[in-house]
């Protein structure tokens, strides 16, 4: 009896600690290892998750940028088409001779300019921020056609092929800028002031607004953060393929989006963590990497994405919907 209520207790810690979502989350992803691993032993071998967390490292980037995004009430379609530019960009200016560092920095300024546009497009011109990413993404992809005239450029510069190769203490390049930029971000989401700003226009424009905060200048970083992420990422990409594919990282932000979903950020805006974002990415990663393991056709493939989307989309509508019952019964106490 007494070891029944010590486990209960202990249980109840865990799930305090981690958050009911949050557990919910670590044992889809333990389900999700366990039953790929039973269908492809291969599944959990060493070199599988380091390819694991490579391919996840794009994702990882961009999910960054939504995680600020969706939180502020915004949201961005464009980040495949920018990291597929930003990686043809990089290619074809090293191509004709630009040092290296300048070309990674000439095609990060360019993917920046790309998140300030999109800003433009949400406060000046007040369209919705779906529409005027899609917009972008449009552009921003026949823009990466027309500058490698829809052939992709091969990189031979050794320098650029290194950074898509090195690794520190084992661990891909990659895979280190994704951690990097994980713990700085997330420290700053939680713990400055500009992360509270994010959460207060995201909850409640207008009364950011009357409480004394921008929320066309946050919302302008948020969007140029995500540019830079993608530019950063489109970069390392083109490295490892060994050339700038205006074809590639399509639905990049479709699995992006899928992760910080799956990682309790939602749609509504105001709500969510680094901390979440973190297992959606290792959940989704998982699950891509694991339908291709097993062979799963490539159209189904798709279907089983947008299963999981839905999944994440019914999830954030049950916890919002829970927490505006909670809301109501604390309110009610309080009369």
């Amino acid at each position: 009896m007494e070891e029944e209520k010590g486990i209960k207790k202990t249980i109840t810690r865990i799930t305090n600690f981690i958050g009911n979502d949050k557990l919910v989350l670590l044992i889809a992803i333990i389900v999700v290892f366990a039953m790929f691993t039973f269908l492809n032993p291969n599944f959990m071998s060493k070199q599988n998750i380091i390819n694991l967390l490579v391919a996840g490292s794009l994702i990882g980037l961009v999910a960054i940028g939504h995680t600020y995004l969706i939180i502020a009430g915004q949201n961005d379609l464009s980040p495949g088409s920018l990291a597929a530019f930003s990686g043809v960009l990089c290619a074809y200016l090293v191509k004709i001779a630009i040092p290296l560092g300048i070309a990674i920095l000439i095609t990060i300024a360019a993917a920046a300019v790309v998140g300030f546009f999109n800003a433009w497009m949400v406060n000046k011109i007040k369209l919705e921020a779906f529409i005027a990413t899609l917009v972008s993404q449009s552009i921003i992809r026949g823009f990466a056609y027309i500058l490698c005239d829809g052939k992709p450029i091969a990189i031979s510069n050794a320098n650029f092929i290194k950074i898509g190769k090195m690794r520190f203490l084992g661990v891909p390049f990659s895979v280190w800028v994704m951690i990097v930029s994980i713990v700085i971000f997330g420290f700053i989401l939680s713990k400055t002031k500009f992360g509270r700003s994010v959460y207060a226009i995201g909850g409640n424009k207008d009364a950011a607004r009357l409480a004394g905060l921008n929320p066309q200048r946050i919302v302008t970083i948020s969007f140029v953060m995500m540019g830079i992420f993608c530019g950063i990422g489109g970069i390392i990409f083109a490295a490892r393929m060994n050339s700038g594919q205006p074809a590639a990282n399509v639905n990049l932000e479709f699995d992006s989006i899928t992760a910080v979903i799956l990682g309790g950020v939602s749609f509504t805006g105001g709500v969510g963590n680094m901390g979440g974002t973190i297992l959606g990415i290792i959940l989704i990663q998982a699950f891509n990497t694991g339908l291709i393991m097993v062979n799963v056709p490539t159209f189904w493939q798709y279907v089983a994405r947008g299963a999981l989307l839905l999944f994440a989309l019914t999830s954030d509508y049950i916890r919002k919907e829970r927490h505006e019952k909670e809301l109501l019964e604390a309110s009610m106490r309080n009369i």
